[in-house]
């Protein structure tokens, strides 16, 4: 995998630059659509190319794991080839989903002992166990085994799970060396800033994990409960600290005001379920604000669902047609709805890397938050 920066904005820490892996570029900053269990909800992967532009999508090492399971993956060739997918992929290790198994799963300095969702069946997680799984799962990206701790997690607990999550980095990396890459080209693997809201823990973690020189940095534990403004605080302490050169990742961030100012303190890629699940429940994300489609204001509007006109079906579909499909359990309601705010998203990231490199974006992120806040 190789990183460049191709633009850094006047005003602000923000960067345009190009991931290049073996399936493709992916022009910085990203937004990835996931892909849980190898689909992205609602949405077909030919829509993901052509309508959405998604350069790269998520995938979840804990649900592939348990379904389809590694041995289907393995026998397909990877997931590229299982979902038809021809373009990057990043995997989370699992972490988060596991340590959200409140009561059904017991940590341990080997690793983290669980049992599924599905059938109740155990299971045991290790450094070195999500290395092998995401191996053959066959992500372009892969990310360490880490323990999220809550955004309200008190001081010592925060300081005892970031060690471990450094511990269990080491053992990570050094399985990762150890083994090879099953399907012929390339991963990249990429360990994670933990610390929760403590600045002095932050500043340790991100240290650590900028000392082990891996391709790429992501930051994880935020968006995790903790106030809007310590999250921003935390990605300012990190990002002064880890490498430049190296792409910065936020996990599960966020909302498109979020993102924009994860932007302006120097994060490349961001992945959230919001725009689709959000998509699902009626909300969609527009250029002029947000609008719950559900409301029966829009009953006789004819008007597009975006005047942007962000993707195919912006031009397609009214906002009163939708809101009847809503209204009449169409599941082709949900289908236009996270298609729709999946393409807003990705012409949001397009927005800010052409103000980028025009060296306007805190001017144009100004302005556009304000619009992003208003409720239609």
């Amino acid at each position: 995998m190789n990183f460049e920066i191709l633009y850094t904005d006047s005003g602000s820490k923000a960067r345009a630059g190009k991931i290049t892996t073996d399936h493709g570029a992916i022009e910085t900053p990203i937004f990835m659509p996931v892909g849980t269990a190898g689909s992205v909800k609602t949405v077909h992967f030919r829509e993901l190319e052509e309508d959405i532009h998604a350069q790269i999508i998520l995938g979840n090492t804990y649900h592939l794991y348990l379904r389809p399971g590694t041995d289907i993956l393995e026998q397909a060739g990877g997931l590229h080839k299982f979902i038809g997918w021809d373009h990057p992929i990043l995997t989370d290790s699992g972490g988060f989903q596991v340590f959200s198994l409140t009561g059904i799963r017991k940590l341990k300095e080997e690793g983290v002992l669980f049992q599924s969702h599905i059938d109740g069946s155990k299971h045991f997680f290790t450094p070195e166990i999500t290395v092998d799984i995401q191996r053959t799962i066959g992500a372009d990206i892969i990310m360490a085994l880490d323990e999220c701790t809550p955004g309200t997690a008190d001081y010592q607990y925060a300081k005892k799970s970031m060690q471990l999550t450094h511990r269990w980095l080491l053992r990570g990396i050094e399985h990762f060396d150890t083994v090879s890459p099953k399907y012929g080209y390339s991963q990249a693997f990429f360990p994670i800033v933990q610390g929760c809201v403590y600045p002095d823990l932050r500043r340790e973690s991100a240290k650590f994990i900028a000392d082990q020189n891996k391709d790429g940095n992501a930051i994880g534990g935020l968006a995790v409960g903790e106030p809007t403004e310590k999250m921003y605080e935390m990605i300012e302490i990190v990002n002064d600290i880890l490498p430049e050169n190296k792409p910065r990742y936020l996990m599960g961030v966020g909302t498109p005001q979020n993102i924009l100012e994860s932007i302006e303190r120097g994060v490349d890629m961001f992945d959230c379920v919001m725009p689709t699940r959000n998509g699902r429940n009626g909300m969609l994300f527009t250029s002029q604000g947000v609008i719950n489609i559900k409301n029966a204001k829009w009953k006789n509007d004819f008007s597009p669902l975006d005047e942007k006109g962000t993707s195919f079906v912006d031009k397609a579909y009214s906002k009163a047609y939708v809101r009847h499909l809503f209204a009449a359990n169409e599941l082709l309601g949900l289908q236009i709805a996270s298609i729709h705010n999946l393409a807003f998203y990705l012409w949001l990231m397009n927005e800010a890397r052409l103000h980028i490199r025009k060296g306007d974006f805190s001017l144009w992120k100004k302005g556009m938050i304000e619009q992003l806040g208003r409720r239609l």
